[in-house]
């Protein structure tokens, strides 16, 4: 029989790490950004760090720790781990996660398996405080969560059996995810290609660009403002947060590599004579200035009549025969080649600022309506692909978070269960 307790009874929420402070400043261990945080095979641990380096501003855990993100939408996607396999058994990474240490009542699979269930990402989810597109999940949350709790060697049991079920879930959700990735790298391929014209060592011209060497010898390389007219979206504050003339603006968040999504859009104040100079027209490109997304950008579809944007946005619109999906396939090869990464404090948040963005230079094609009409094709034809690709991956997350709540909340015998696909696997 299993009984409710308190988490705080069963783990320590975001510990010491005893292990770290014992190390030496020139000491290496793991080190963990949020982006290497995956569930499975695609946990990354490879990257390391001196103890010197990760002293302050980075979270820390050791082998055996459950870790579990707390911003959104990385929570609600499910991607806590059970971390084990750490150089020197210790490590320090994003303080955007929140550490459990499982104590003696608790088998830490059977922990990580019940931060896997519907229940308690919803609970989490309904926790979460802070503004849109920044919420995190409360500590408090975690200590105050009641777990059933059946008998240990009843946890082990479950675990086991959600060990054997999970893993062939995840290796079909790895061939998708591998599906996925050599779409992305045959979109990257057709974009590089068309930017250099095809371009190669006996027809073409050098750039100086290691990442784009070659574009045809009757091609010209030239400024981004010789093309584009460029501007950067006004900038909220309290008062055009609360003014009479409240207008939907368009912020990075909405914007994604060709798409633009307009499900959370928030309002701010504009002057009557500012619609020039901070509205978006159908056929504008909008360019992430910065962040995570930076020099991400999309085209403007006009789905809203009057609409602005903000200051982490540029707006690109033509101002000559190039079309404005030109410099959006060259921001996205550049940004894959690394390009933008110089341009910011990695360390920090990189930016694209206006006049950055303007003094690139980038290549001419003759018929650049042509050359963008294919690739824009090709482009759809691989999105649909994707798309389709991405909404499998979401079924298949979605049977595993199922499985996983059933077996967690007792809904099946895992015993019986196990039996059961011992003899089918027998027969078969």
């Amino acid at each position: 029989m299993s009984h409710a307790v308190r988490l705080r009874h069963l783990a320590q929420i975001n510990p010491s790490t005893p292990a770290f402070d014992a190390l030496l400043d020139e000491d290496e261990l793991t080190f963990l950004p949020m982006e290497a945080v995956w569930p499975g095979s695609r946990l990354d641990i490879s990257q390391r760090r001196t103890k010197s380096s990760v002293t302050t501003g980075y979270t820390r855990f050791q082998d055996g720790d459950v870790l579990i993100p707390k911003i959104t939408p990385t929570f609600e996607a499910g991607r806590s781990v059970l971390i084990q396999g750490l150089y020197g058994g210790v490590g320090a990474g994003t303080t955007e996660i929140h550490v459990v240490r499982p104590g003696n009542e608790i088998d830490p699979r059977f922990l990580l398996y019940t931060v896997n269930t519907h229940r308690f990402l919803k609970l989490g989810k309904a926790e979460m405080y802070g503004v849109a597109g920044q919420q995190r999940v409360p500590d408090e949350f975690l200590r105050d969560l009641r777990v059933q709790l059946p008998p240990l060697e009843e946890q082990r049991r479950i675990a086991d059996y959600l060990d054997t079920e999970t893993a062939r879930i995840d290796r079909l959700a790895m061939k998708r995810h591998e599906q996925i990735a050599a779409l992305s790298e045959r979109e990257l391929a057709i974009i590089g290609n068309a930017l250099s014209g095809g371009a190669t060592r006996i027809d073409g011209q050098p750039t100086g660009w290691p990442w784009l060497p070659r574009i045809p010898a009757n091609w010209k390389i030239g400024p981004v403002y010789a093309y584009f007219s460029t501007e950067l979206g006004k900038m909220l504050n309290a008062d055009r947060a609360t003014g009479q003339n409240q207008q939907p603006y368009l912020r990075n968040a909405n914007v994604h590599w060709y798409e633009i999504n307009i499900s959370d859009m928030a309002t701010m104040h504009f002057e009557l004579g500012e619609e020039k100079r901070y509205s978006v027209h159908r056929g504008d490109l909008l360019v992430c200035e910065g962040g995570a997304g930076v020099a991400e950008a999309a085209v403007w579809d006009g789905r809203i009549k009057e609409c602005y944007f903000q200051k982490s946005l540029h707006r690109v619109r033509q101002a000559g025969p190039l079309p404005v999906e030109w410099l959006m396939y060259w921001l996205r090869f550049a940004k894959s080649c690394g390009v933008f990464n110089a341009d910011g404090n990695i360390a920090t948040i990189p930016h694209l600022t206006g006049e950055q963005l303007r003094q690139y230079r980038i290549p001419v094609p003759l018929d650049g309506q042509t050359v963008v009409a294919n690739v824009s094709r090709a482009i759809r034809d691989i999105s649909t692909l994707r798309n389709r690709l991405r909404q499998a991956q979401k079924l298949v997350a979605e049977r595993r978070r199922a499985l996983i709540t059933a077996a967690v909340s007792g809904q099946f015998d895992v015993t019986t269960a196990s039996r059961r696909n011992v003899t089918e696997g027998v027969s078969a």
